[in-house]
C-alpha cells in the first residue's frame, strides 16, 4: 500500500520542486485549456441562441 505524504512532510527543496511543477501545470496547460473551453463555450452558446432568437437588431 502506499502511504500518503502532505506537503508539510515534504523538504524544503522537494517542496519548492513540487510548487514549481503546479505552477508549469497550472500556466502552460490548465489556463490555455480553460480559457479556450470558456470562449468557445459563450461563442456556441451565442451561435446556437441566434439560430432560434435570429441575429441581434436594433
Amino acid at each position: 500500500m502506499t502511504k500518503k505524504i502532505s506537503i508539510e512532510e515534504l523538504s524544503s527543496e522537494q517542496q519548492k520542486k513540487y510548487e514549481r511543477n503546479s505552477f508549469i501545470f497550472l500556466t502552460v496547460f490548465l489556463a490555455p485549456i480553460l480559457s479556450v473551453a470558456i470562449v468557445g463555450a459563450l461563442g456556441f452558446s451565442i451561435w446556437f441562441s441566434q439560430m432560434f432568437l435570429g441575429p441581434p437588431s436594433i
